[in-house]
């Protein structure tokens, strides 16, 4: 294929031994998208179909999980075709909407994470006011701000990027990343650089300000209480602080994986640039089907409906 400034197609040139490995490639990832599916569709599910789940803390986790599933196929399905693909290849605009849906994916995992620890700090922390503060209402409007205002930040990274002339067209990855494709053009990079950091600035350290401040308070409060008020605290809020921890770590790594391509092995970048497709997906519904109660007991009703029916 000639190659021109006005090429529509990119390449994407990060797989690892591919010939050699595509089937099993495949099968490991069709294997992980499965379970992503299963795992956060069922926990969904079972919120969605009981209506004594249907209060904030439930409704804020079926909409983490969502997001889950959100970013999860993004990445999948068009992973899935590339293994069996002669020519890893994409369109522009395809690459440009992956990269969208990506970056809104991990910006709104901050932001609901954030919303989530909102709603445990005003629980534990000033239960008189929980039904006035949170109502279902309220619930609705935070989860609309998380995902409107971070689509709105990143369609504005994706026009500038869209702008850009590109003067090569091959992708040392193995999906669409923002901040590489910037790099394939030729113009000048200072707007969306400058706007990135921007972005990156304000959809991380608020929510996670908060995040560790909320905690704060809460480990404040329980410290002052009896230790079954210490015990029913730590059992909603483990979770979603392991989830928490977990998902700023791997993106993180991802972050900085980004910045630095090229400055370490080439398969440790391919793992580090796919944890947070992974990692999160599968134990968010893990740490919530399994340590909150309500949820669980709800799982093993409908489990044993099945192997008794």
């Amino acid at each position: 294929m000639e190659y021109s400034t006005n090429a529509t197609y990119l390449f994407l040139e990060g797989y690892v031994e591919l010939q050699k490995y595509r089937y099993f490639y495949f099968v490991i990832t069709l294997a992980v998208y499965l379970l992503i599916i299963c795992f956060n569709t069922v926990v969904i599910f079972v919120i969605y179909t009981n209506k004594c789940l249907h209060e904030p803390m439930y409704i804020f986790i079926a909409a983490l999980l969502f997001n889950s599933l959100l970013g999860a196929s993004a990445l999948y399905p068009k992973l899935l075709s590339d293994f069996l693909s002669e020519t890893q290849v994409t369109s522009y605009s395809a690459c440009l909407l992956q990269a969208f849906i990506i970056y809104t994916y991990g910006t709104s995992e901050f932001t609901l994470l954030s919303a989530m620890a909102y709603d445990r700090y005003v629980s534990i922390c000033k239960p008189l006011q929980y039904a006035t503060l949170v109502k279902m209402s309220t619930v609705k409007k935070l989860i609309f701000f998380c995902w409107f205002v971070t689509s709105c930040e990143n369609g504005i990274t994706m026009i500038l990027t869209y702008r850009l002339q590109l003067c090569k067209f091959r992708l040392n990855r193995i999906y669409c990343n923002n901040y590489s494709i910037v790099r394939l053009s030729c113009g000048d990079m200072t707007v969306n650089n400058s706007y990135g950091l921007f972005v990156l600035t304000v959809a991380v350290f608020p929510p996670v300000i908060f995040i560790i401040y909320s905690y704060v308070r809460i480990l404040d409060v329980c410290l002052k209480n009896s230790k079954d008020f210490r015990r029913k605290a730590l059992q909603t809020c483990l979770p979603h602080l392991f989830i928490f921890i977990s998902y700023s770590v791997t993106a993180c790594f991802e972050v900085i994986n980004s910045r630095f391509e090229g400055n370490m092995p080439h398969i440790i970048s391919v793992i580090v640039s796919v944890e947070n497709f992974v990692i999160p997906p599968l134990i968010n519904p893990i740490m919530y089907g399994l340590k909150l109660q309500e949820i669980f007991n709800r799982i093993k009703k409908i489990l044993s409906f099945r192997c008794f029916s």
